[in-house]
């Protein structure tokens, strides 16, 4: 992974931990729930944001390199792979 995407990541994954420390100090505070939920919502976009991401770099990476080689079992496998994680999403 490149420096400047994995500082990208980072610093993603920093904002979405103060983001559950704020959730967390507002249960400890018991805050409304409709303020808890709006933002356990942005905690989920977030999420989906950094999935992209990750998502966008293994395909110009990993998934690129798979598909020019000519193992046809690495293709596969890579094919596989991500098929695996987006059946797991919709269970």
């Amino acid at each position: 992974m490149d420096p400047e995407r994995k500082q990208q990541i980072l610093n993603r994954l920093k904002t979405i931990e103060g983001h559950i420390r704020g959730v967390q100090r507002m249960v400890e505070e018991d805050a409304y729930c409709i303020d808890l939920l709006n933002q356990t919502r942005a905690i989920q976009q977030a999420l989906a944001k950094l999935d992209a991401i990750i998502l966008a770099n293994h395909l110009h990476s990993c998934v690129t390199t798979a598909i020019r080689s000519e193992d046809v079992g690495e293709r596969e496998r890579v094919l596989t792979e991500l098929l695996q994680v987006f059946e797991s999403t919709h269970r």
